[in-house]
């Protein structure tokens, strides 16, 4: 009994060790089945390279034909075919050609019902070929920014760089237009279109809300479809809708119009810096990101001296009877979409980025314009004979990516699942920034450009409604108030302006071709009275009484008449639209045009401070002293009680807090890699934007108010902004990741 039942252990034992190694065996070969298929995938997904008459697996060409090869590749190669010399050729093992488009064989699932061993190894096998391929893509960028920063290095600086620093800069320039357009056009906008407060709140925050979108959108694209195309597309979305929004004549359609605008411009921010700094060497790269930020102070000026040289001039417009009106405020809007169309043109004649073809494994593409960028170089420097040593460059590995489309797929699901798969690209570049690697950045940044943002939109919108409240206070404190008077058989027919008129009788009078501006009414009768060919500009009669009165050919509309009672009397041919009148708000309108000019022109010092020291003191010290200092500078606002005391505050607050704007625009694009930089920034930029709404509703509830409470919530903003940016690593003197 003990010998038969030791014979049957050793017999199951036996049994049982058979079966591991079978089982073991079987992995293997399905393992290496796997991994033929992959590499004949990943093989015929790169249409550049070419098959080798001898071998059944393409190569790419040698060093000498600019091509990179692998060591993982060749390794590939070499078991593939071990794999087919020592384990042969069965059904099982062939290649399902709908296995190239994610497509499943008709057995596959099979196998894998209930969740048995098969489909938990093959998830097992997948998930570690994802993990070395996310490795061996880490080590390839890391390769690549060394190279990368030694082949800037020896393509040099100069009129490459000159040229792109200049087209680049026409695309910045439109962005700094866009955020001053409405706010110059919105005093005469109001009287063209009979907006009302909401309304014009509305008009003045929804650009914001586009650029928000736009930063986000189009930031996130260009990590996927490149910079210069990404630029192009959002610059003429910008062009397009700015030129429509100067003839549009209805509320809705140009508040859509300029909602569009924004939403083009919003991603000129964030792909105009990561474009250009990968263009530019370590050395370089601080000091000319800080030059690039001028244009938009010189957008800022751009659009001051074009709403000071056409809006007031309101004889250059035209009208198509009562329908249609083209008024000098359309031609501004018009005139201030030229950067935009000059920046296209000149940026057809610009390439892609590099960086952001070897990237994506496009090796040829980049190589070429690197060699552009060399020979442009050194041509323009005298030395046209220097040739460019570069003949490989590293490329990074590609994540495989299978979209199920077959060849009968209609072409709206190809389009429809192409749109998918890129929307799904995007959300996994965006969840990166927040991976544990940049989640600390991301969060920190996040928490600096949204205090920085607050304080500063906040303010430069709070400065000029603090101008124009303390304008009305001047003006008011000059009305003249008339109590109890009784007017008969008179002709009014000269301008009345700044009066109060309280408890008046009026009878039988004439009011005829005249201007009433800031007349008041109330409690007033008026008796058998004849208005004729009136215009008015902030006139009101309150609980007033008509009786037999006619109105002839005047713009004395509903909502001018406020809890009046009006009898027997008669409205005939009252005008339409809302009459413009410049000479009301003439001297106002420059000395917003005049303030907004001194505003950005004080930007100037910065920029040049700021990017003389941006790679001698480094981006963090830049960035949280400026801030400081911006702090600080608030404090002084208290003291601002003139229009001329606010003036120079205001100038003051703007050079000293551009330093940190431009340390924060560098550190920004230097603290992301290549495949992630553009979708990071436009984030922030839309987080940037967010903030500013906020700033500006909150600013300006306390204009009349108080002064203490924007200047205290800037100062801590401001405060916590640069103590924050101390916590920031430090990029200067390291190579663009």
């Amino acid at each position: 009994m003990e010998d038969g039942y030791q014979n049957r252990t050793a017999f199951m034992k036996g049994a049982k060790d058979i079966a591991k190694e079978v089982k073991r065996q079987a992995a293997k070969k399905v393992g290496r089945s796997v991994d033929r298929v992959n590499d004949e995938y990943s093989r015929r997904s790169y249409s550049r390279f070419e098959e080798d008459e001898d071998d059944d697996y393409p190569m790419q060409g040698s060093q000498d034909g600019g091509y990179y090869r692998s060591d993982s590749q060749a390794a590939n190669d070499d078991e593939g075919g071990h794999s087919d010399s020592t384990e042969g050729h069965d059904e099982d093992d062939e290649i399902y050609e709908g296995e190239y488009q994610g497509i499943p064989r008709a057995d596959s699932g099979k196998g894998s019902l209930g969740g048995g061993p098969g489909s938990m190894a093959a998830g097992a096998q997948e998930f570690r070929d994802i993990g070395v391929s996310e490795a061996q893509r880490r080590k390839d960028q890391e390769e690549l920014a060394q190279q990368y920063e030694t082949i800037l290095q020896e393509c040099g600086h100069g009129k490459f760089q000159w040229s792109l620093y200049f087209v680049l800069g026409l695309a910045l320039m439109a962005d700094g237009v866009e955020i001053f357009v409405v706010g110059f056009v919105l005093p005469s906008a109001e009287k063209d279109m009979c907006l009302s407060e909401p309304n014009k709140s509305m008009l003045g925050l929804i650009v914001y809300f586009g650029m928000m979108v736009g930063a986000f959108l189009w930031g996130a694209l260009a990590d996927r479809i490149g910079r210069r195309q990404s630029l192009l597309i959002s610059l003429s979305i910008n062009s397009v809708f700015s030129f429509f929004s100067s003839f549009v004549q209805g509320y809705s359609t140009f508040l859509f119009c300029r909602l569009l605008s924004g939403v083009g411009i919003g991603g000129s921010i964030p792909i105009v810096f990561s474009y250009y700094s990968e263009f530019l060497a370590q050395e370089k790269r601080g000091e000319h990101l800080s030059w690039l930020c001028m244009f938009w102070m010189i957008g800022g000026i751009y659009a001051s001296a074009m709403a000071w040289a056409i809006i007031p001039h309101y004889g250059w417009s035209f009208q198509m009877g009562s329908a249609y009106q083209f008024h000098s405020w359309r031609v501004f809007v018009l005139v201030c979409a030229f950067p935009s169309v000059a920046a296209i043109a000149a940026l057809n004649a610009m390439p892609e980025s590099p960086r952001f073809y070897l990237e994506n494994g496009k090796h040829d593409e980049g190589w070429m314009i690197l060699k552009q960028v060399h020979d442009t170089n050194m041509r323009a420097k005298g030395h046209p004979e220097r040739v460019f040593t570069v003949t490989t460059i590293k490329t990074v590995k590609q994540i495989d990516e299978l979209v199920d489309i077959g060849a009968e797929t209609p072409v709206w699901q190809r389009y429809r699942l192409k749109i998918m798969s890129l929307s799904q690209q995007i959300r996994n570049n965006i969840l990166a920034c927040f991976s544990p690697e940049y989640k600390r950045t991301t969060f920190m940044l996040m928490a600096v450009w949204f205090s920085m943002s607050f304080s500063y939109y906040g303010l430069t919108v709070w400065f000029p409604d603090m101008i124009k409240y303390i304008q009305k206070q001047e003006y008011e404190s000059r009305t003249k108030t008339f109590t109890k008077e009784r007017v008969e058989h008179v002709t009014f027919n000269f301008t009345l302006e700044n009066q109060v008129h309280r408890e008046g009788h009026y009878f039988n009078d004439k009011f005829l071709n005249l201007k009433m501006k800031s007349m008041v009414f109330e409690d007033s009768v008026f008796e058998e009275c004849y208005f004729e060919d009136i215009t008015s500009t902030h006139t009101f009669f309150r609980n007033c009484t008509f009786i037999a009165s006619l109105f002839y050919n005047t713009d004395l509309f509903k909502y001018r008449f406020v809890n009046c009672k009006l009898i027997n009397s008669t409205f005939l041919h009252n005008k339409e639209g809302c009459m413009l009148d410049f000479s009301d708000d003439f001297n106002n309108a420059y000395m917003i045009y005049f303030v907004n000019f001194l505003g950005t022109l004080a930007v100037l010092p910065g920029n040049i401070v700021s990017a003389l020291l941006m790679d001698k003191i480094g981006r963090l010290r830049m960035l949280a002293g400026s801030s400081v200092i911006s702090c600080v500078s608030c404090f002084f606002l208290m003291f601002g009680n003139s229009e001329s005391g606010m003036i120079a505050l205001l100038c003051l607050f703007g050079g000293i807090s551009i330093a940190s704007w431009n340390a924060l625009d560098v550190i920004t694009v230097e603290l992301y890699p290549s495949d992630k930089r553009t979708t990071a920034f436009g984030f922030l930029n839309a987080l940037c934007k967010v903030a500013a709404v906020l700033g500006i509703s909150i600013f300006q509830s306390f204009v009349g108010i108080t002064k203490a409470v924007p200047i205290l919530f800037a100062a801590g903003a401001l405060a916590a902004g640069s103590f924050l940016a101390t916590k920031l690593p430090e990029t200067r003197g390291q190579v663009l990741q």
